[in-house]
């Protein structure tokens, strides 16, 4: 700095010693770009939060589903409960005299059909209901909300035996509206799952139109405008900017629906007396029961138990899977 004043230096230092104090950050936080250390990073902590719930599911899920499958791979009636016989280890002994059955595969696939039925209805009621709900006043809005969530609060065996009663040969106010005379609903084979169908749509509905209401709710507005404003119809508003946007709120409620309608157990045991005449109106969860408890023949039972899981999580997972396909994030 040779010809350069004293004065000058010292401003020059100066600036120099302003900006190199300008550049730290004031009162220790640290500098910019720098992400914040995550909270229990490589410690146990989260998981001590996580441990009562962890413990809870155990108990009631994990070791249930272990002593089902440990049952299935046994030969265990009532012989082996009385301790009249020893118990057998059959390996997949069971699953081969399940899959062996004609009798099964009808009520499989009786039950895959039920179920899909009750999946689409369920879903088709629910998401018409939440749309008319963000039509209508606040009253009616509520009266609505109110309807639906007592339906929903209402135990399946008083559900069913409502709709037995509405729908009764002698005294049902159904057959005398639409002049059916003594008509029996649960003779037939089909008029029987409809009937149940009915019902369990009835009971489940309320799930899908709230959640999807507040999912509508959560679009914003100028979405919904502009699409009007174009000159979109109602229903091309909910395939083409609804539906799309909701997609994560639909598969949360579709898998809730499938796991729901495919393991129907009180509505078809109460509505068709165990299962309908000869057995017409079966599904898995009815005849695992019957093998289990009324032939005491628990293995068969069980199995029919793990089967039913295995489908359940497998559709669970091809369906996540194909989202996942199609870049959508849960």
């Amino acid at each position: 700095m040779t010809g350069v004043p004293t004065g000058a230096r010292g401003a020059v230092r100066g600036r120099g010693a302003v900006r190199r104090r300008s550049s730290r950050p004031r009162g220790g936080s640290p500098e910019v770009g720098t992400a914040p250390r995550p909270f229990g990073r490589g410690s146990g902590i989260p998981w001590l939060y996580l441990a009562p719930a962890l413990v809870v599911l155990g108990g009631l899920l994990v070791y249930p589903v272990y002593q089902l499958g440990l049952i299935s791979f046994l030969e265990y009636t009532q012989a082996q409960v009385s301790g009249g016989e020893p118990t057998t280890f059959q390996g997949f002994g069971n699953y081969a005299e399940l899959f062996g059955d004609s009798e099964f595969w009808r009520v499989l696939s009786a039950t895959v059909v039920f179920a899909a039925a009750c999946v689409v209805s369920t879903l088709a009621v629910g998401c018409a209901l939440a749309v008319l709900l963000t039509r209508v006043r606040a009253v009616p809005r509520l009266v609505l909300m109110l309807a639906a969530l007592g339906a929903w609060a209402t135990p399946a065996v008083t559900g069913s035996t409502v709709w037995l009663l509405l729908f009764d040969a002698d005294f049902g106010p159904v057959n005398r509206m639409l002049g059916l005379g003594d008509h029996s609903w649960t003779y037939g084979r089909y008029s029987a799952f409809l009937l149940v169908l009915l019902e369990v749509v009835w009971c489940s509905f309320p799930f899908v139109m709230v959640t999807v209401y507040a999912g509508i709710r959560a679009v914003p507005s100028e979405v919904l405008e502009a699409a009007a404003l174009d000159g979109a119809s109602q229903w091309r508003i909910w395939r083409s900017v609804l539906a799309p946007m909701l997609r994560p709120i639909l598969v949360v409620v579709t898998i809730q629906s499938v796991i729901w309608d495919f393991k129907v157990f009180t509505q078809i045991y109460v509505m068709t007396n165990g299962g309908g005449i000869a057995g017409q109106n079966l599904v898995l969860n009815v005849y695992a029961y019957q093998k289990a408890f009324a032939s005491s023949q628990y293995s068969l039972g069980s199995a029919i138990g793990v089967v039913m899981l295995l489908i359940l999580l497998a559709v669970t997972l091809v369906y996540l899977r194909l989202l996942r396909r199609q870049g959508e994030e849960l």
